[in-house]
């Protein structure tokens, strides 16, 4: 059997694959909510594996295991794996998660040096702001690590840096730049790329969690490109909409699109590329949409069928999602968001279905912004919690104008490490043949044609709005 686990904003998932691909059991953990300044302790993370590998079954069959996780994560890493009241952990300090944007001077300073935009939500800023604003946890730290390099660690007892492209590294970092900035190499851990052996499960992470000992643990992938392979993105003009706490749409083309509103490295499938633009808060700006408005209780089952009853178009009421922030394709960090078009007449059905609106506006600028560089977009293919919800899916096709597919497997990180591990034990030559065997399609929503002139007035009126208010343009 194949073990795979995905570390997610307020979730750890796993699963168990036979050989052959088929699911044999999944189960996800609660991590709990962030602590003010979006940190999480890393013991969260222990307890969470710990509790699912107790509820996975049988463990001693398992014979590869690939992690991926979130990020830009940044975990400062203290001590080696050790076994504290039974949890399999390390002393480390606070984790910095993707939404902690704090290093802005420092993301300034590194993208001055490199002549080119670092976000300071990326690792690097992040590492730097570390050194000069908590020098006691940097000093003391072994290494920087990212989410689910920090559970390779444990299983492993060794530290790598999983890097998913060569081009990719100016969002990381490099040697020189580290010492430029007057950092310790040495914390910085070696690179790997995905599949490459991270090192053998350990015998107190075999004797803690069940697991046998010195099987293979295989290096995963930041959840974005394990959701690629998952999704079976791996065709030109095919879309990878990561949905959750934020949004990521990965865009798989022939060639690289050089534009500072978009990221392009190589694909998991060579020779392609991907073009990556990441929506900061959409799952969180519902999930704030919800407080707001006293439903904070509510299940988003319910709270989706709510936003239904709305008309579509919330009343001309329009919502840039920007609460923390935005990333693509505006890249401020200072940005906050906006309703536009309140009046007497809107209630908290409008204000919610708005936001949800919003969420999905924001993915048709960047898909926009992609078309307008002349690059081919077609079907969304959609992984993530809201892929759950008829409601958002069929939002996401009418708002985009695009046909969205849900994979048979929902939990496509899972499926994407799965793809990984059988390649590298010899199932399969590539992660090409292993995603075309592996990633079947569960359901499939198409643009209603009615609402195409609405939701292209309101689209006009939002990329009005953005260009006039956030970035301040004539």
């Amino acid at each position: 059997m194949i073990l795979t686990i995905d570390l997610g904003t307020t979730t750890l998932k796993a699963a168990l694959f036979n050989r052959d691909g088929s699911l044999h059991s999944l189960h996800h953990a609660r991590i709990g909510e962030m602590a003010p300044g979006h940190l999480v302790d890393p013991m969260r993370w222990s307890i969470a594996l710990q509790e699912l590998c107790q509820r996975l079954s049988p463990l001693s069959a398992v014979k590869a295991i690939v992690i991926s996780g979130n990020g830009p994560t940044l975990v400062p890493v203290l001590g080696e794996p050790e076994v504290r009241e039974g949890i399999l952990c390390a002393r480390t300090g606070e984790a910095r998660t993707w939404l902690d944007r704090r290093a802005v001077s420092e993301s300034a300073e590194i993208s001055a040096m490199l002549g080119t935009f670092v976000d300071s939500s990326f690792f690097l800023p992040k590492a730097l702001y570390l050194m000069r604003h908590e020098k006691e946890t940097y000093e003391r730290s072994l290494c920087l690590l990212s989410s689910h390099e920090y559970l390779d660690y444990l299983l492993t007892r060794e530290a790598r840096a999983i890097i998913h492209s060569d081009e990719a590294q100016k969002w990381y970092w490099t040697d020189d730049l580290v010492t430029r900035l007057g950092m310790d190499k040495e914390k910085f851990p070696p690179f790997c790329k995905p599949g490459d052996l991270i090192g053998p499960v350990s015998s107190l992470a075999a004797t803690t969690l069940g697991l046998p000992v010195g099987i293979p643990v295989f290096a995963g992938a930041p959840d974005f490109y394990v959701s690629i392979l998952g999704t079976g993105t791996i065709h030109v003009g095919q879309v990878c909409n990561r949905s959750g706490t934020s949004e990521g749409i990965n865009l798989c083309t022939r060639k690289p699109l050089e534009d500072p509103r978009l990221m392009t490295y190589h694909h998991p499938i060579a020779p392609y590329y991907n073009v990556s633009g990441i929506i900061s808060t959409s799952g969180k700006a519902i999930e704030w949409a919800k407080q707001l408005v006293g439903l904070g209780t509510l299940p988003f089952e319910e709270l989706y069928r709510l936003m239904e009853t709305a008309e579509p178009g919330s009343g001309s009421v329009v919502f840039l999602p920007y609460l923390s922030g935005e990333r693509a394709p505006i890249w401020k960090t200072d940005v906050r968001g906006l309703f536009s078009g309140l009046g007497l007449e809107t209630g908290t059905r409008e204000l919610l279905r708005s936001v949800a609106e919003g969420t999905c506006f924001a993915m048709r600028d960047v898909i926009t912004v992609m078309e307008e560089l002349g690059s081919e977009v077609g079907q969304l293919r959609i992984t993530g919690g809201p892929s759950e919800s008829h409601f958002m899916n069929q939002l996401k096709a009418d708002i985009t104008r695009r046909e969205v597919l849900v994979p048979s497997l929902q939990d496509a990180e899972l499926v994407g490490c799965l793809i990984i591990a059988l390649t590298e034990l010899g199932s399969f030559k590539n992660f090409y043949e292993a995603a075309d065997a592996l990633v079947k399609t569960g359901h499939c929503y198409y643009p209603n044609p009615s609402l195409e002139g609405l939701y292209g007035e309101l689209f006009a009126t939002y990329r009005d709005l953005k260009e006039r208010l956030i970035l301040k343009k004539e």
